[in-house]
């Protein structure tokens, strides 16, 4: 049965566990007395903090305070479960927030499929001693439990909303003091289909004193919880999946470690934990080696010594950096870890913090908005339509090649005679024309369908690697900003194009590479050369 407060308006019951995190308490609350939804409960749950948490919660008379002796973060959860009476539950860190629509977001995405036991979306990374953020946004349209095998795409665990039901039949694991939430996600996704989106929905602090700082233990937790799974793994796609997540957190942890440890060298530390190196031993080897061999390596002195020389190191590296040419002669660049003949991912990096492309094209439909109003229709699926369109959409349509994710039409985009002509305002079509031989047809049938006025908003890859998965082989073409101008004003008047194109050289690297898109800074990214184009984004009217 389903457990409701208000007989009207579903209930949204958020938890928040605290354990001597008094210091961002305040911030986490009043997180979620801003909503925009305010059809919700808050209860904090005091992990026997010896800090001022239960101070904070007394100057919140709303707040369902509730204390136990420290039992930990699993324990924790469990008992605010049990003191819960909403429709849906979100678990908030107290060192993280919300923002403002995350309840309302994520209702509504829920309320697109009854089925659904939970909703994941976006979040953003905002690391505090450095007061930077990044942006996470992974799309992942399906197959959540192989991909969930294959690493924790969600990231933030307040990023999830529960339907109530989920906690009769699952609890948290209290003998995982880490991934406890990993471990949930994998339970859950066995059994029942979960959404993801990538709307934005909260803040993860980076701190330094995060759980998840500890790489010996997380990766030791993530790897268990993955081995709880094992029993229940029912085909070849989800044992393969399996055996990548296996990989998948040993590389990442051991990266993690070894990070660390480089950033430990420059600050001055010569002691390092023997349990990280023996993981990094036996888990990478390639990048054992390579602390190892170090120029630190075997030195003994003592720390003001060995300050001093790291001092005079960077010194030297200094005084290199600012005498030399802006671009280093012949034979003198150093390719560092781009000195390799394979990509860091060949996934567009949704491995390593989301696709580069992906913030391109959401800054151009963020830019076009005022156009995706009226009927719109999107090829592939609508989570553009509803991300950009809001309240300015009187219907959503979904053309597909097939009927796997409600599609309201089925066929060819080069030969649609089932889709009804001057019909739509706007037409979505991204990263989709380089895999359709006849792309002239189609973007005939997009004219077509649109009603007078109404505007058709593409984008095309343009330096990219070809797609490793089942895409890879229906990949025909690449474009430019010239190719495109020609192919569309065969069909749209040569006034009512707009072209615009996005990239260079650095992010066309970076793209190529797999790397992610947390690790290109954004003034680089919005940093835009036409003779390195990575997306090429047209704008055109009927």
């Amino acid at each position: 049965m389903v457990k409701t407060i208000n007989s009207i308006t579903p209930v949204v019951s958020v938890i928040i566990p605290c354990y001597n995190h008094g210091k961002y308490l305040a911030k986490a609350i009043q997180s979620v007395y801003s909503q925009t939804y305010q059809f919700f409960e808050l209860i904090v749950v005091d992990d026997g903090s010896v800090d001022n948490t239960k101070t904070v919660c007394i100057n919140y008379p709303k707040v369902k305070y509730v204390y136990q002796e420290n039992a930990g973060l699993s324990a924790a959860r469990n008992t605010g479960i049990k003191h819960a009476k909403g429709d849906y539950l979100v678990f908030l860190d107290a060192d993280d927030w919300l923002l403002k629509d995350a309840l309302k977001n994520n209702l509504e995405f829920l309320n697109t499929d009854v089925n659904a036991a939970f909703v994941t979306g976006g979040y953003e990374l905002y690391y505090e001693p450095e007061d930077k953020t990044w942006t996470i946004q992974k799309e992942i349209a399906d197959n959540h439990y192989c991909k969930l095998l294959e690493g924790n795409f969600i990231g933030m665990h307040a990023t999830v909303m529960y339907r109530s039901w989920v906690f009769e039949k699952f609890a948290y694991n209290v003998t995982l003091s880490y991934c406890e939430d990993y471990d949930m996600y994998l339970q859950i996704t066995r059994f029942f289909p979960i959404i993801h989106h990538t709307k934005l929905i909260a803040v993860y602090r980076k701190h330094g004193q995060n759980m998840s700082a500890n790489y010996v233990e997380m990766m030791k937790s993530a790897l268990l919880a993955l081995s709880f799974q094992k029993k229940n793994l029912k085909n070849k796609d989800e044992k393969k999946s399996y055996k990548k997540g296996v990989n998948y957190w040993k590389t990442y942890y051991s990266e993690k470690i070894y990070e660390d440890f480089v950033g430990k060298l420059y600050a001055g530390e010569v002691k390092f934990d023997k349990n990280e190196l023996k993981i990094l031993k036996s888990n990478n080897k390639s990048l054992y080696k390579k602390f190892i061999n170090q120029p630190f390596e075997g030195y003994e002195g003592k720390r003001k010594d060995f300050k001093n020389r790291i001092i005079g190191i960077l010194r030297k590296i200094y005084y290199k950096i600012k005498n030399k040419p802006e671009i280093p002669n012949a034979g003198n660049i150093n390719l560092g870890d781009l000195n390799r003949t394979k990509p860091f991912s060949v996934n567009f990096g949704y491995d390593r913090g989301g696709p580069i492309d992906r913030y391109y094209i959401e800054n151009f439909l963020n830019e076009s908005s005022s156009l995706i109003k009226g009927r719109v229709l999107e090829i592939g699926d609508n989570a553009y339509t509803l991300k950009f369109g809001g309240d300015k959409l009187t219907k959503s349509d979904i053309f597909n090649v097939n009927d796997s994710n409600e599609a309201t039409f089925i066929g060819d985009l080069s030969d649609a005679p089932n889709l009804p002509s001057n019909s739509f305002n706007c037409i979505i079509l991204t990263q989709t024309l380089h895999l359709i031989y006849d792309y002239q047809a189609a973007i005939k049938t997009c004219n077509r369908v649109l009603k007078s006025g109404g505007t058709l908003l593409l984008t095309v890859p343009g330096i990219s690697h070809i797609a490793q998965d089942e895409w890879g082989k229906y990949w025909l073409w690449s474009f430019t900003d010239t190719s495109m101008q020609k192919i569309i004003q065969e069909h749209f008047s040569e006034d009512k194009i707009l072209i615009k194109t996005y990239g260079n050289v650095l992010v066309a690297s970076a793209f190529l590479y797999g790397m992610g898109l947390p690790e290109i800074k954004k003034e680089q990214m919005d940093s835009h050369d036409p003779h390195y184009q990575v997306i090429i984004a047209v704008s055109a009217t009927k």
